[in-house]
């Protein structure tokens, strides 16, 4: 089962990357704490809210000590463009503890590089708030560019659609099958790519209600349009 989901995950990502005109512009220079931050801040939140608030965070405060150290209520007044700004703080402040206790009194998550995908991906989900999707985001969409498939809702919806992965499965168990069907020599710009046109089809054309089947690119792999 494995190698044919390999085989109809290369197909489809073939068509797509050329569809949303790929490869993408991996953001090889992000640092992996102003990511994880970032992440934090986005869920259930829209874009512009989430940038709105990550600008306040590095207007207000010099530097991630600073709002390790803040006045968690300043804080959340800070944040307040997000949804849910309190509960975020908290996490915020309780993920920088984290990081600086077990990095040697360092803020940074460069020595994420040093350590295997999993492994990597398991030290980062010991951090309250921080998930299978996190996890990823920090790991690929930043200069620590380690092959870690990012799995959304859009991608998560294409996906099921596909036939890819059970009806009932949430992006956690998702992401364990998909990223096990990505080739192994995969690096990360191409599992980036992955991600990246599998999230536009799901934005652009196969949409949660009225998907436009009569433009997409890989109806001819779809389980979905086939019921």
């Amino acid at each position: 089962m494995s190698q044919n989901l390999t085989t109809k995950a290369l197909q489809v990502h073939a068509l797509l990357v050329r569809y949303y005109e790929g490869p993408f512009q991996h953001p090889d220079d992000n640092d992996p704490l102003d990511e994880l931050i970032g992440t934090l801040l986005s869920h259930r939140t829209r874009n512009e809210n989430t940038a709105e608030a990550f600008e306040a965070l590095q207007d207000k405060y010099e530097d991630w000590e600073a709002v390790r150290t803040a006045d968690t209520e300043e804080l959340v007044q800070t944040i307040y463009s997000v949804t849910y700004p309190g509960q975020k703080a908290r996490r915020i402040q309780q993920a920088l503890d984290i990081i600086k206790s077990e990095n040697g009194g360092s803020l940074n998550l460069d020595f994420l590089k040093t350590m295997a995908a999993g492994e990597a991906r398991k030290w980062l989900e010991q951090i309250p708030g921080v998930g299978a999707k996190t996890s990823a985001a920090v790991l690929n969409f930043s200069s620590l560019q380690v092959p870690a498939l990012v799995v959304d809702t859009h991608h998560l919806r294409v996906a099921k659609r596909l036939g890819w992965v059970p009806e009932n499965a949430g992006i956690a168990k998702a992401r364990k099958i998909l990223e096990a069907a990505l080739p192994d020599d995969w690096d990360a710009q191409e599992v980036y790519d992955h991600h990246e046109a599998i999230m536009y089809h799901g934005q652009r054309c196969c949409y949660p209600k009225n998907p436009e089947c009569g433009r997409c690119p890989i109806i001819d792999h779809c389980a979905f349009f086939d019921v």
